[in-house]
């Protein structure tokens, strides 16, 4: 890829700089948009495949719409950096994601142009319909427009927006389905299998091509709409049309990057009422060939040089947590038969692929469907099986009813592993695992650990195994602190026992899972005579550990990487209250309010438990 000057691209500032353009004009600003989304991104790591794939559409959806009066509503996100440049934020672009910088997301509060706030999958058909309905009831005449894909449209509260949407015939809404056959990692199930049908049926393209001539005459489009309706509906591969079964009028299977064509389609379906779903065929990473020959690892790449696309790879001192898990996950299903792996569309992410790659029977990838995740996990432990079901903690809140009812009310032996627990850097306030401490903490039947390095991840999930009750695992997102792990023999960890890492006269820390670290690096460098505890589970507590404590000492610091607000912090002064105690009791972590987006080290500081914080507040 070769650098270049710009024609068009610093002269667009709004949708309204790119009404100016035509069609041919529009076509170089494309590739202009698409080579400065590439070179932001090779200095300053963001989600770039996905967001390369949108192009043609997101110039097309603005050049035919008339926002931000028309609203365009962005599922997932992960789409949405040529929007954002598009709508007056080319120059903000360049600190995306940073600290005090713009959203890697669309954010209400940021932009008139963000119509609705994007970071979890799947939401965006009953967001757009919920505006599409307003529309209709003021009688205000503004087009609504969702635009989903990376996989989302796996996710079931998709089909709850479908199915309502579709029961509602008067309302105006296109839903834009952005069919790159990618979420992060390629996508699984029937879905998929169907939506590659529809686009590679030669039937169906040849009728959809019979379609689209009509496009430039609105009443002939009409007729043939109405002609063509149930033979679509019916004949399609011998199926019924899923979303016309939805009582949508389906449109496609057209080219999501040619300019042209999209305009000419978009611009007819303006004017036909009622839900409308187009299906649009795109390439995750479209114009980069490094992106478009492995759109996994360029789903977020890290940094990279623009010219050679060579990543550039930190060289980390010790294993990440998720490469523990995934490797652990392994070497259990191979002393234990029952053993079985369970992720939503994460299996990268979470380093499930390993396992996959040697035991792939035994390992599911249900798509973007969190909810069904446990729920399936919850039904293999009832007949007998093992279920590790990894969930990033964020994602993990999508399946609250579904933890609550179906495993821990039943008491069903799942081993639900939450990576990227506590803060988790420049995703921002969508991403951060800040709230399971405290929205587990309060379920019965739960077991919440919280390992503090490798080799106890690593021993958790071992105990987990055995135990006869649900299990949950949190760890966070990066790397550990380098402790030896590998090929080491599986020892049983005593639930709900804490340990002692440092003896200490002055003051006692209580820390949770990797805020032990912290806690001691603090405690070396501290004029005061600290001791530090490992809680390791922070449910049940080790209640006699914390009553010692508090007893012993006056002053006590909690450190955890998740919300103050309902966290273990509060739980131990809680017990230390309820039984007669008065030591003084400083609860670090999150406070109650949403954190953006910053490096963990900017966030841990920001919300004062990074280990300067806590020195000088031992120091006190």
């Amino acid at each position: 890829m070769e650098r270049k000057e710009y024609k068009y691209l610093t002269s667009v500032n709004s949708p309204a700089d790119l009404k100016r353009l035509s069609v041919a004009e529009l076509e170089v600003y494309c590739q202009e948009l698409r080579h400065y989304i590439i070179e932001c991104c090779a200095s300053n790591p963001g989600h770039l495949g996905s967001s390369l794939g949108a192009v043609e559409l997101t110039v097309a959806l603005h050049y035919i719409y008339d926002t931000p009066e028309d609203r365009i509503v962005w599922d997932v996100g992960h789409q949405a950096y040529a929007h954002k440049i598009i709508t007056g934020r080319r120059e903000a672009f360049v600190n995306n994601r940073k600290q005090g910088g713009i959203s890697g997301f669309p954010r209400i509060a940021e932009s008139e142009y963000d119509a609705f706030g994007a970071g979890h999958s799947s939401v965006s058909i009953s967001a757009a319909f919920g505006m599409a309905k307003a529309v209709e009831m003021s009688g205000t005449g503004e087009h609504v427009v969702a635009v989903i894909g990376d996989g989302a449209m796996t996710g079931g509260l998709a089909f709850e927006g479908l199915n309502n949407a579709g029961a509602s015939p008067t309302t105006d809404l296109l839903v834009v389905l952005n069919d790159n056959e990618m979420s992060i990692d390629k996508p699984t199930g029937a879905l998929d299998s169907y939506l590659v049908r529809m686009s590679t049926s030669k039937w169906y393209n040849g009728l959809k091509r019979t379609l689209w001539k009509g496009l430039g005459v609105i009443p002939p489009l009409h007729r043939l709409v109405r002609k063509t309706g149930n033979a679509i509906k019916q004949g399609l591969m011998q199926n019924s049309n899923l979303f016309e079964s939805f009582n949508f009028r389906y449109f496609g299977v057209i080219d999501g990057h040619n300019i042209a064509e999209l305009i000419r389609t978009l611009s007819a379906l303006k004017d036909i009422n009622g839900p409308k779903l187009l299906h649009i065929k795109t390439r995750k990473g479209k114009g980069y060939a490094p992106a478009e020959a492995n759109p996994s690892v360029w789903h977020a790449p890290g940094k990279f040089d623009v010219l050679t696309g060579e990543r550039k790879r930190s060289n980390y001192p010790a294993a990440r947590y998720q490469d523990v898990f995934g490797q652990t996950l392994l070497d259990l299903a191979r002393i234990d038969e029952r053993v079985v792996g369970i992720t939503p569309a994460m299996p990268s992410g979470c380093s499930m692929n390993i396992m996959m790659e040697q035991l792939p029977e035994r390992c599911f990838d249900v798509g973007i469907a969190e909810g069904h995740a446990v729920t399936f996990s919850a039904g293999l432990a009832a007949q007998g099986k093992r279920p590790f079901c990894n969930i990033y903690s964020t994602f993990m809140q999508r399946a609250y009813d579904n933890v609550i009812h179906d495993v821990a009310l039943q008491s069903l032996p799942v081993v639900m592993c939450l990576d990227r627990g506590g803060l988790v850097g420049e995703d921002g306030a969508t991403h951060h695992g800040a709230f399971d401490l405290a929205y587990f903490g309060c379920i019965p039947n739960l077991t919440i650990a919280a390992p503090r390095n490798e080799l106890m991840l690593r021993n958790m999930m071992y105990t987990a195994l055995n135990a006869e009750t649900p299990s949950v695992i949190r760890y966070p997102r990066g790397i550990g602190e380098g402790v030896e792990w590998e090929n080491k023999p599986f020892e049983m960890v005593e639930v709900g026992r804490g340990e002692v890492l440092r003896e200490g006269s002055d003051v006692a820390i209580l820390a949770v899972g990797p805020m032990a670290n912290v806690a001691l690096r603090a405690a070396e460098q501290s004029s005061k005579s600290v001791a530090v505890y490992d809680l390791r589970y922070a449910k049940p507590l080790d209640r006699e550990l914390i009553l010692e404590v508090g007893s012993k000492f006056k002053r006590i610091i909690t450190i955890e990487d998740g919300v103050v607000r309902g966290g273990v912090g509060q739980a131990v002064v809680a017990l230390i209250s309820m039984s007669g105690l008065s030591p003084r009791v400083t609860n670090l972590g999150i406070d109650d309010r949403f954190v953006e987006q910053g490096t963990p080290d900017q966030l841990y500081a920001e919300c004062g438990y990074d280990m300067a914080s806590l020195l000088s507040l031992l120091n006190e």
